[in-house]
């Protein structure tokens, strides 16, 4: 079974909606932005709040729940927007194996532990390396690619 952990009342009806509202606003919270994708059966239109992650010039979307239902439809559809006030940034995602993503997970848990750190199971930035590639598999990572 995929790994998924269900937020918490607080951060699905007051923290989310609060960061979701700012980005709308134009106002980036540590490079939120909100993340609109095509429902993998519906078609429709999906929003959700993401931390965008830059690493070396490159960008990422970390998955800190798991299997979302986000992370289900940008497979499907191989991309979607990123949006910050009136922007809206049409991108492509690749996923990356798990033997990528250890240095990503510890560069998304240093800046943003405090906010999503119950979700990696007392992992955290300075975890031991075989702690952060035990959990690799549970947090989906994509590289942003700007389309052509």
């Amino acid at each position: 079974m995929a790994h998924y952990k269900k937020p918490g009342w607080f951060t699905k009806h007051v923290f989310n909606g609060v960061v979701a509202v700012m980005t709308r606003l134009g106002i980036s919270v540590w490079g939120s932005r909100v993340l609109r994708v095509r429902g993998r059966t519906s078609g429709e239109w999906r929003t959700t709040p993401v931390n965008l992650l830059t690493v070396d010039g490159q960008r990422y979307l970390v998955a800190p729940r798991g299997e979302t239902q986000w992370v289900r439809n940008i497979r499907k559809a191989g991309g979607g927007e990123l949006q910050l006030g009136r922007k809206t940034e049409p991108i492509r995602v690749e996923e990356l194996p798990d033997d990528q993503k250890p240095d990503l997970l510890r560069a998304y848990l240093k800046r943003w532990k405090a906010e999503v750190g119950v979700f990696f199971d007392g992992v955290s930035a300075m975890s031991p390396e075989q702690d952060v590639v035990r959990i690799a598999p549970d947090h989906p990572v994509f590289r942003i690619q700007t389309p052509a």
